[in-house]
């Protein structure tokens, strides 16, 4: 009796066992992977950009002359929501980087692009024009106020890589 219980036993874990692998054979065949996932494809903004030009009351910054590799992935102009302008770019570094600019209060508007960045009383000269450091937990930006606007260039890359994008704003009016 004792040895027919041992071979039930056996018998049992072996049918469980089959059972668990069928089911994960069954979850890897339906669940996707991103081995052959399409890289992420750059947006062009050119359109919006020069919508938001035409309209907003600031001059709209945008880049250019970025090195290679980096990807427009966001762009929006919100005009009801203070005219709010948000290109947001991959770095060739894998890092998100956005430029934001309103007209909407800078001590509500900053805060909120950059998830709840703090000033840190530091400034920044990029290209001759003088930024304000803002360290968050998620999001560290460099901030600028002029011509009823303020500019936050934020995101998770580096502060030089916010400062190479910070560099490379300019002003068309369309």
């Amino acid at each position: 009796m004792a040895g027919m219980r041992g071979r039930q036993t056996v018998r049992g874990m072996f049918q469980s066992l089959g059972v668990i692998m069928i089911a994960a054979g069954v979850m890897y065949l339906f669940i996707p992977h991103d081995e052959d996932a399409a890289p992420i494809q750059a947006k062009d903004y050119r359109v919006e950009l020069l919508t938001a030009q035409r309209v907003a009351p600031y001059p709209v910054l945008a880049p250019e002359g970025l090195g290679e590799g980096w990807k427009a992935t966001v762009v929006s102009y919100k005009r009801e929501k203070a005219d709010a302008w948000q290109l947001g770019f991959l770095s060739p570094d894998t890092q998100y980087v956005a430029v934001n600019q309103s007209t909407a209060e800078p001590g509500k508007f900053v805060p909120e692009v950059t998830h709840k960045a703090k000033n840190t009383g530091k400034t920044e000269t990029v290209a001759g024009r003088v930024w304000q450091r803002w360290e968050g937990p998620k999001y560290d930006a460099l901030v600028r106020t002029e011509n009823g606007a303020t500019t936050v260039v934020a995101g998770t890359a580096s502060f030089e890589r916010l400062a190479e994008m910070a560099g490379s704003l300019q002003a068309k009016k369309a």
